[in-house]
């Protein structure tokens, strides 16, 4: 297969860690159908290639979209300014209203408020930056899968194990932050490894990592570059709908394939959507069927993402691939 493709059994393969990500080889392989050795050797190839990666989500704080405008000719160096702040988790080019779009997290509304203000707002390029406070995430990325298994064989991936009976009710502070550092980056990290990097037990690690899961403290996801799946072409929505149909559209965005994100916001809008589409020519048509589907939603803006620049912190190369390195969210800035 060329080097940015995926071959069967990789997609396969990302489908099944989509499902549960932390899914040991060894359950794995007799679903997918190949031995653990060669699904551990697969999955390095992957993380190598910068194709697909894990990544611990912890939803506490707050996040909010920020639409950013440049200067000419200096889109380029204020997107690598902003890519190495630890709160700017994802980086979009984007066409429309705005040159670039960046997803901030961080512990309040106020640190929001000032990363925008004094990080973001006080780069040299930077014309001016419009912030859209999320109030609710109607439908998370993480939900969206490659469809590359069956129904059955994805009943089959094994799910997260329940904390033991025995386990704490609550996480230590030492334990929580150990699986906070690790795992922002390699949520596949063995606790093992996590154990002996942060001189804890194993068993802590453990019943801390089930707790938080089980607690919705943690929530681990699995993505793919997007250059090498069949949907080439990222949009995202900007939209007003009346605030009795918000839970309307949970349960579309459930039913629409090419949904990847779809967020409650405070800001001139209150919806935001972003989708993944097989062709340009999609993003009108997209736009229409929403419409039809929500007879209240205005679409009021559309940007299509040129590129990304940073997904999750992992800094992103020009073909799409996480090869560039990391940004951690504790990190200190620059």
């Amino acid at each position: 297969m060329p080097e940015n493709m995926l071959d069967p059994l990789e997609e396969r393969l990302i489908h099944a860690l989509q499902i549960e990500g932390r899914a040991p080889w060894s359950e794995l392989a007799p679903m997918i159908g190949v031995d653990a050795v060669t699904l551990a050797r697969r999955w390095d190839s992957l993380r190598e290639r910068g194709l697909a990666w894990v990544t611990g989500i912890f939803p506490d704080g707050a996040s909010a979209l920020v639409d950013i405008t440049c200067k000419p000719q200096q889109t380029g160096e204020v997107a690598r300014q902003l890519a190495q702040i630890p709160e700017v988790m994802t980086l979009d080019h984007t066409s429309g209203g705005r040159d670039l779009l960046a997803t901030v997290l961080a512990d309040s509304p106020l640190s929001i408020w000032d990363t925008v203000t004094n990080r973001i707002g006080g780069l040299e390029g930077v014309r001016s930056t419009q912030t859209h406070l999320v109030t609710e995430v109607v439908m998370e990325a993480s939900d969206w899968r490659l469809r590359a298994l069956t129904t059955q064989e994805a009943a089959r991936v094994p799910r997260p194990r329940p904390p033991r009976a025995r386990a704490p009710r609550t996480v230590h502070p030492d334990v929580e932050a150990a699986l906070r550092h690790c795992l922002a980056e390699d949520a596949r990290r063995p606790v093992s490894r996590i154990a002996a990097e942060h001189g804890l037990s194993e068993q802590r690690v453990a019943d801390g990592l089930a707790r938080m899961r089980a607690d919705g403290m943690l929530r681990i996801r699995t993505d793919v570059a997007r250059t090498v799946t069949g949907w080439p072409v990222y949009a995202w929505y900007f939209m007003r709908t009346a605030a009795k149909h918000v839970q309307q559209m949970k349960g579309l965005m459930a039913k629409i394939p090419e949904a990847r994100t779809a967020l409650a916001v405070a800001s001139q809008y209150n919806m935001v959507v972003a989708v993944w589409l097989k062709e340009m020519s999609d993003v009108m048509r997209f736009e229409a069927a929403m419409e039809a589907a929500v007879p209240s939603a205005r679409i009021v803006d559309r940007s299509v993402v040129f590129r990304m620049s940073k997904h999750l912190g992992r800094l992103i190369d020009e073909q799409g691939a996480a090869t560039l390195g990391f940004v951690h969210p504790s990190s200190e800035s620059s």
